[in-house]
């Protein structure tokens, strides 16, 4: 089963949309077979504003809209936050641990974690989660659909509090394991649907040796080698110098509109990323003062980059950064012949069943990239 996303260009601009219907069905019948049905209580939720609003606001966090990444298609935070929570629903058949994952992303901006670089919080990428629980707990649509299905606000609101759903890295999660698989198509071109299917089907809830925890783990070594091996191949696009130019330079340029009176800090939380854009390119077509000039420059610089620099020191009439980044990797359970004494399965991290695995997981972790990478800004 091969099935490739369609995609349809815009009028404005040349950022693709999935809108192939059977291929999100096929991802998500693997995430979970019959989730129409199955899972049918998460459709209600579909239509609220709230999550509405993440259809706009895309996970791989403005890569979309810049030459320097040639992303294929479009995966939105509402896309990722379903498939969450199928996999959350695949493995517990819990409705509160599962509509936790439905809500996890649901305060996150339009150009999502740039919005943890303007914050400063490049190193954790967390800032954006800080309105997830007041925003959950004062919804009043949520609220109401809350109470057909017998659960409050405070058993949904916040995903952390579920390790199925989220837990710390290396582990492995629902969150973690879903934001990979479409991240992998789109910038590594590592994942194809058979091969999802190959790995996922082989994942299973195992607790941990070390941490008494429960966690999705592999049943076998070889399978968690390869998803721990294509993991790291991912994460290590996003360590690279040109991620960190994208979204602080994309940064830099909402910081500028905002200062120019372009617009509002509330329009990066309620506009989507392409209403965004559409507003940027008309400033930036006919500037009116010089901050719209600066704001062009930084703009347009931003939107016609194809390469970066790499330096030891930052260069004269360029943007450049020199940041520590938040490390995302992988070091996933895997089966042990053993379970404890209700027969849940005992897991322990492959690295320390597998050379291969430890040897990747070092690798990942030693990369360093250049002191300094810069792009030249754009003359006007």
């Amino acid at each position: 089963m091969k099935i490739e996303p369609t995609v349809q260009k815009t009028q404005s601009w040349d950022i693709q949309f999935c809108e192939d219907e059977a291929f999100k069905h096929a991802y998500y019948s693997i995430l979970h077979q019959g989730y129409e049905e199955d899972a049918r209580f998460l459709h209600k939720y579909l239509s609220l504003p709230s999550l509405k609003r993440l259809a706009g606001v895309g996970l791989l966090c403005g890569t979309d809209w810049t030459p320097l990444y040639q992303n294929d298609f479009f995966y939105s935070r509402l896309d990722h936050s379903i498939g969450v929570a199928l996999i959350i629903w695949h493995f517990t058949h819990d409705k509160a641990q599962s509509l936790s994952g439905l809500f996890h992303d649901i305060s996150t901006p339009a150009f999502s974690h740039v919005g943890d670089f303007r914050k400063g919080d490049a190193l954790t990428q967390q800032a954006t989660e800080d309105d997830n629980k007041v925003l959950v707990d004062t919804d009043e649509g949520i609220g109401r659909l809350l109470l057909q299905d017998g659960l409050t606000a405070n058993q949904v609101d916040d995903y952390h509090q579920y390790p199925i759903a989220d837990n710390d890295i290396p582990h492995l999660s629902a969150d973690r394991l879903e934001y990979m698989f479409p991240s992998g198509m789109l910038l590594k071109h590592n994942w194809t649907l058979e091969e999802i299917k190959t790995v996922y089907d082989d994942i299973t809830i195992c607790k941990n040796q070390e941490t008494g925890q429960l966690e999705l783990g592999f049943k076998h070594k070889e399978l968690a080698e390869l998803y721990c091996q294509r993991f790291c191949d991912i994460s290590l696009v996003l360590l690279h110098n040109e991620n960190k130019i994208a979204l602080s330079l994309l940064g830099a340029v909402l910081d500028k509109a905002i200062a120019c009176h372009c617009i509002k800090e509330e329009d990066i939380l309620l506009q989507s990323e392409l209403a965004l854009i559409e507003r940027f390119d008309a400033i930036a077509t006919s500037p009116r003062n010089e901050d719209e000039n600066v704001f062009a420059r930084y703009y347009y610089t931003f939107r016609s980059m194809t390469a970066i620099e790499r330096s030891d020191a930052p260069m004269a009439d360029a943007y450049c950064v020199s940041m520590p980044v938040k490390k995302r990797y992988i070091d996933p359970l895997v089966i042990e012949n053993n379970s404890d004494s209700v027969g849940i399965a005992i897991g322990i991290p492959v690295s320390q069943v597998s050379k291969k695995a430890a040897q990747i997981v070092s690798d990942f972790l030693s990369f360093e990239d250049s002191p300094y990478g810069c792009v030249p800004f754009v003359s006007l």
